[in-house]
């Protein structure tokens, strides 16, 4: 059982502890891949914990930008979060409908904005359902507070960033999707996207970092992935992915065995693999 630490990951046992908190706000941040046939605010609807508002990751991004669900601009960020209920001195905790999947990109985000008091679920919805816990189909009772929000620039890099980064070498960039589409044996996804990884970048798929319960491993047991994927620890890390969606899961795991100096780029590959003056390193 991992130790529990409401500014990483929390278990069942401490939700289920802690479920009737006042400060207590909890997030259904499911997502799926737009290929997957599901719909997670129906799913949402059918289905939360207690009290979970839902958080739409498409909707609470920057859409001014053509890329998918970009972090979104402090004040949309500051808007979304009053009219769900969820302001300072509140403990949130996430959670998906998968296990660990999309809620990790909603912790970081929520540190990019400044808010650290911040768990993903450990095993999510599935793990708490498979206990028989409670789930229910009720809308929440919001009431709007106050939020505080200092965004934290160092947690997120852009493309320019990152192809000096994959130039220079003073960063890990670590790239979170599965080896066969890291390695470009596979096609992308997404339409109109090159195969292949970002020159000089490690891979280490997410699913690597998960017990087959679709809890997290151990923090020693973490650390040990990425130095099997040859990450040298020393460096500063960029985690990417698709979209910058799984990216989060490498950044809480980091964050878990102690590692600190991590950044998210943001566009992931679905902004590097649309520009052809971007070189491509496939194998």
């Amino acid at each position: 059982m991992s130790t529990d630490d409401p500014k990483t990951l929390v278990s069942t046992d401490w939700l289920a502890a802690h479920l009737k908190d006042p400060d207590l706000r909890i997030f259904d941040a499911s997502w799926h891949m737009p290929d997957s046939g599901r719909d997670a605010r129906a799913e949402y609807e059918a289905a939360h914990i207690p009290g979970a508002r839902f958080f739409d990751i498409d909707e609470i991004s920057d859409h001014r930008s053509e890329l998918p669900h970009m972090a979104p601009p402090v004040e949309k960020f500051i808007s979304r979060m009053r009219a769900m209920g969820v302001g300072d001195g509140h403990q949130v905790v996430v959670y998906d409908t998968v296990g660990i999947f999309s809620a990790a990109r909603v912790w970081w985000l929520f540190r990019l904005m400044g808010k650290t008091d911040i768990a993903v679920l450990d095993g999510g919805l599935p793990k708490w359902q498979a206990e028989g816990r409670p789930v229910e189909d009720l809308p929440p009772v919001v009431r709007d507070r106050h939020i505080t929000v200092q965004r934290q620039a160092q947690l997120v890099k852009d493309v320019t960033q990152v192809a000096a980064a994959s130039k220079l070498g003073d960063y890990e960039i670590i790239d979170a999707r599965s080896a066969e589409r890291f390695r470009g044996d596979v096609p992308e996804p997404r339409p109109g996207l090159r195969a292949g990884h970002i020159p000089n970048s490690r891979n280490v798929p997410f699913d690597d970092l998960l017990n087959a319960d679709g809890t997290m491993k151990e923090p020693a047991a973490l650390k040990a992935v990425f130095e099997g994927a040859g990450v040298d620890l020393s460096k500063p890390a960029i985690t990417s992915c698709g979209s910058g969606v799984t990216a989060a899961i490498l950044s809480l795991a980091m964050e878990r065995f102690g590692k600190t100096d991590h950044a998210l780029y943001d566009g992931s590959w679905a902004e590097w693999g649309m520009y052809n003056d971007l070189k491509v390193a496939t194998g």
